[in-house]
């Protein structure tokens, strides 16, 4: 550098350390580089300095990120995946740049396992978040099976199994097709499977998959429908994360689940108060066809009880809107009785950079899930929305429910507005604290 002009910008960030994220862009005309761009640290959120950087320059300029002297690995992991979430373009067309061009410059091998670790994250996180964003003109459950076949095809250790209509109807996943049953492309149950050699423990992951969601017969407003193709943001983030296990090759055992089914208006939608035989066995009255998404869960959460034994079952959804009325936009909600479940959970969140708020499990509300003509209720309308909906989903778990954890992650799935790591669109919430969370079970 040099010259009296960057000096003062240099001091300027030097001298307000809480400006964590603040960014002087020095034009430097004739020069190499063009341009200097001086990222705040505040008291060392490397994660907001990187999304800064690349979020200071237009998406087709190419940024190199020099790595502080004597930052720890961790922060360089936080500064690589700040820079490369923000780095995020989504294209549906085959040609043209498929990121942000982000390098990052260091001379310290000691950090290559944590920028590789950050790479791992940020190309699951960015798989999560083009499945999300992509049209449901394109998007159905044959294509995002499709997406799974391809995707572990390039990946030793990874088994896709894909259950298609008439091996659900044999199986007896009775919610599942029941959902999809109006739509024009069927629904499909994806099972993803990482079984690395010597691994002691066994986590189910469980993503919702509605591809589009009209509410079927209980259809939804125009409003409520625009933003429904992202209701398989669940299912983006679960199949994201365990792809991104296998790169790291994390030493457990992840078996995931991903329900896919369009729900639709047709001449064989479910019926508000229809009766739906679930894989299980067991019975749920629905009322309202626009809660279909726990209806999926319920077939695949029985399934995962009954034939894989897991030590560990977490399920996450973009169930209802209830999320959003209690906890705002940037929040999941989490439920789990297993207090060190959730302890993990949350650590594993904080480190992400991905929020979370626990919500009660009460058992006075288990009530409102009663049927005169089924073994449940599954859209009760007394209130306390995602409260219940998890209440639902619980009936499910029989002894696992003592660990098994559920996210309720609708609002947070979608960011209104560029704003941090996070780009305009689909964020891939779940991947990252995923991916923290299994990496510490090893």
């Amino acid at each position: 550098m040099g010259g009296d002009d960057e000096v003062a910008a240099w001091c300027r960030i030097a001298d307000d350390p809480g400006a964590a994220g603040r960014v002087e862009v020095l034009p430097r005309p004739l020069r190499t580089p063009a341009k200097v761009i001086l990222a705040g640290l505040g008291d060392g959120d490397y994660r907001a300095a990187g999304a800064a950087a690349v979020g200071a320059v237009p998406g087709d300029e190419e940024i190199q990120i020099v790595v502080p002297d004597g930052a720890t690995a961790e922060q360089v992991r936080d500064l690589a995946e700040g820079a490369w979430f923000a780095g995020y373009r989504f294209r549906e067309a085959p040609t043209g740049p498929r990121t942000a061009a982000v390098d990052l410059v260091t001379t310290d091998d000691g950090y290559a396992a944590a920028i590789a670790a950050a790479r791992a994250v940020a190309e699951a996180v960015w798989l999560a978040r083009d499945l999300t964003n992509m049209p449901s003109s394109t998007k159905n459950p044959a294509w995002f099976a499709g997406q799974v076949v391809a995707a572990a095809a390039t990946r030793p250790g990874l088994e896709v199994i894909v259950r298609e209509p008439e091996q659900l109807a044999e199986e007896g996943f009775g919610g599942i097709l029941a959902v999809g049953g109006a739509s024009a492309t069927p629904p499909r149950l994806v099972e993803l499977r990482w079984a690395p050699a010597g691994a002691t423990r066994h986590v189910v992951l469980v993503g919702k998959g509605i591809t589009f969601d009209t509410g079927g017969i209980s259809i939804k407003t125009r409003d409520g429908m625009k933003l429904m193709k992202k209701d398989m943001g669940g299912a983006a983030s679960v199949i994201a994360a365990t792809l991104a296990a296998a790169d790291l090759n994390l030493p457990v055992r992840v078996t995931t689940l991903a329900p896919l089914a369009e729900n639709a208006v047709g001449d064989n939608a479910y019926r508000p108060g229809d009766v739906i035989t679930h894989y299980d066995g067991t019975t749920s009255e629905t009322t309202n066809s626009d809660a279909e998404g726990r209806l999926v869960l319920a077939d695949a959460l029985g399934y995962a009880v009954s034939r894989l034994d897991p030590d560990v079952v977490i399920d996450l959804a973009t169930l209802t809107g209830a999320n959003a009325v209690a906890l705002g936009k940037g929040l999941a909600a989490m439920y789990t009785h297993d207090d060190d479940l959730a302890a993990a959970l949350v650590a594993a969140g904080s480190a992400a950079g991905e929020g979370m708020w626990r919500l009660p499990l009460p058992d006075d509300y288990v009530e409102y899930l009663r049927s005169d003509i089924a073994d449940r209720h599954s859209s009760p309308a007394q209130g306390a929305g995602s409260v219940v909906a998890a209440l639902y989903l619980r009936e499910f778990l029989g002894d696992k429910a003592a660990n098994w954890a559920h996210f309720d992650m609708s609002a947070p799935s979608w960011s209104d507005r560029t704003s941090g790591d996070l780009v305009k669109g689909a964020t891939g919430w779940g991947v990252r604290t995923l991916v923290r969370y299994l990496a510490a079970l090893s």
